[in-house]
């Protein structure tokens, strides 16, 4: 975990404007700017570290405070790796924001920088430059920084589920696969987030979208995490919605050749409600209607469209899913309607 742990910085300098750019991405990571009017460009952040930090309404927290918070960033509460650094599971108190013992207070997660250089200090200024002006159900809340000699750290509201990757690869006791149900909740989540990401009130580039990337409260709701710089990989909504419906990784070598790209495998099989099923995670057979795994199944092939102008916007994703959530309740409400009047006799 060395590598996790180190916080020293060279860099001192704050990074120019022209790091944090306000051009559109569209859903699928095509740069749209060209597209859009004049106004869509608009800056969301001020133009220099100070205002930045000025402009927020985020807690400033002392060092020591997450030192003691994560008991010195033991082994043992690291909770994973994020976009610059691990992730250690804290608490404070709820009212003055000082370290508590553990188990008591408000559970917190803090990321602490990792990265040597001038790389890592823009991605942890990014990082609050979004998370400290955008407030969403599904974004995950920053709750504050520390900015104290060399410590560059980020507090965060503790997602006690983990992340989407964790459930529907990680064949362990602690992290049960996800019901069809909560996997369509967790996508739909998913979806409002990012159509909020890409609405005119955000106007927000987000080029890191992946399994790993969307956490879980309590209530399995989906909320879009690490802001930091933006990445060249594009890992889109279609790739997400295609692993939760295959239980599948984008990638595996691990597969039979022909299998280990999952949009290639899966392509020919996502029209046909006969077909579909030879897709689904077994994990989960007998949890959806044959229709319902069509529907989904269409909304991914719909993203997967050679031309963008081809593919739906976010808010249509978001208004499909939404029927088909409400499709399955109506189902699943009169299953156990007829269940009750079987009953009877």
């Amino acid at each position: 975990m060395g590598s996790c742990c180190s916080v020293r910085i060279r860099a001192d300098h704050s990074p120019r404007r022209d790091g944090l750019s306000s051009r559109y991405v569209s859903f699928d990571g095509r740069d749209t700017s060209s597209r859009r009017s004049s106004s869509s460009s608009v800056p969301l952040t001020p133009r220099n570290e100070g205002e930045i930090l000025e402009s927020t309404n985020l807690k400033t927290f002392g060092f020591n405070d997450l030192r003691i918070a994560t008991r010195n960033f033991r082994p043992d509460s690291v909770l994973g790796e994020g976009g610059f650094g691990c992730v250690f599971k804290g608490w404070i108190d709820e009212n003055t924001f000082k370290a508590a013992k553990p188990g008591t207070g408000t559970v917190i997660a803090v990321k602490r920088l990792n990265q040597e250089g001038f790389q890592g200090h823009k991605e942890w200024l990014t990082e609050i430059n979004y998370l400290g002006q955008l407030y969403h159900p599904n974004l995950v809340k920053l709750i504050g920084y520390c900015l104290e000699d060399e410590h560059r750290l980020l507090v965060y509201e503790f997602m006690p589920r983990g992340s989407l990757e964790n459930h529907l690869f990680r064949r362990t006791s602690y992290f049960q696969p996800l019901s069809w149900k909560l996997r369509m909740r967790v996508a739909l989540g998913a979806a409002k987030g990012l159509a909020y990401l890409h609405s005119p009130n955000a106007k927000v580039i987000y080029r890191d979208f992946k399994s790993s990337n969307i956490l879980l409260d309590s209530n399995y709701n989906a909320k879009l995490s690490d802001f930091g710089w933006p990445r060249m990989g594009l890992w889109m909504f279609r790739v997400v919605l295609l692993e939760m419906l295959t239980g599948r990784r984008v990638l595996d070598k691990n597969r039979p050749h022909g299998e280990q790209n999952l949009i290639e495998w899966a392509r020919p099989y996502l029209a046909s409600k006969r077909r579909v099923l030879r897709v689904m995670d077994a994990r989960i057979e007998g949890q959806y209607s044959p229709s319902g795994a069509l529907k989904a199944a269409t909304i991914a092939v719909k993203c997967l469209a050679v031309e963008p102008k081809y593919r739906p916007t976010m808010n249509e994703v978001v208004k499909a899913l939404e029927q088909l959530q409400d499709t399955d309740i109506v189902k699943a409400e009169e299953a156990q309607k007829h269940r009750r009047t079987c009953a009877r006799f």
